[in-house]
């Protein structure tokens, strides 16, 4: 069992996880995103392959426009 803090929420999960994988099971989709896990950017390219480790600290921002 890992535990995860994403947007300051408490989570768990059987095993590791993907960035990829965290973002389909919250329903997370666009290309307007950005991940930062432990206070580092992970590259859209490395969502697939990025594992979440327990304690990990994850941050999902999403972009809106407007004015």
């Amino acid at each position: 069992m890992i535990h995860i803090e994403v947007n300051g929420d408490d989570m768990s999960f059987e095993n590791e996880v993907s960035v990829a994988e965290l973002l389909s099971r919250l329903s997370v989709q666009g290309g307007a995103i950005a991940v930062e896990v432990n206070r580092d950017i992970v590259s859209k390219k490395l969502y697939d392959t990025h594992r979440l480790l327990d304690g990990d600290r994850v941050e999902i921002v999403t972009f809106v426009g407007g004015g």
